[in-house]
């Protein structure tokens, strides 16, 4: 695979698809572009801003978005937001993380409809002050791998 450079800390592929180059690389500032940050856009970014079908970086926008704060529909992060949000803190339709805001939610404080935690609030909760029925049930066909009583 070929690579070109636009400076010494962007890197992208000669392949594109659908415009977009198959990989981007940029970390640090491009002063030429009056960045901030480097910004990485292609179907795998990677960078200080990544957005792409894939993206790794502090900032991670995009289909699978891994980073420090990540948006996307598979989100994986200190913050993390999609329909599957997985983080310190998780946002999503499933958020997973210390601190889990979603329809279902799991973590050590978790608020949705189905919530699962220590401190877990919602319709259906499994805590360690309540458990209820209509929870357990989807809990243990769902996600039997939790430590259901």
């Amino acid at each position: 695979m070929q690579f070109y450079g636009e400076s010494s800390n962007h890197q992208r592929t000669v392949t594109t698809i659908f415009g977009l180059p198959f990989i981007d690389v940029a970390f640090s500032p491009d002063p030429e572009k009056d960045e901030v940050w480097g910004h990485a856009y292609g179907i795998i970014a990677v960078g200080d801003v990544a957005t792409g079908l894939i993206a790794f970086g502090s900032l991670a926008k995009g289909g699978l978005a891994i980073g420090g704060v990540s948006f996307g529909i598979v989100a994986i992060g200190g913050v993390a937001a999609g329909i599957i949000g997985l983080g310190g803190f998780a946002l999503g339709l499933l958020a997973i993380g210390g601190g889990a805001i979603g329809g279902i939610a799991i973590g050590g404080g978790a608020f949705g409809y189905y919530a699962f935690g220590g401190d877990a609030f919602g319709k259906y909760v499994i805590s360690g002050m309540q458990n209820s029925r209509k929870a357990l049930t989807f809990f243990s066909k769902w996600f039997p791998f939790l430590p259901l009583r």
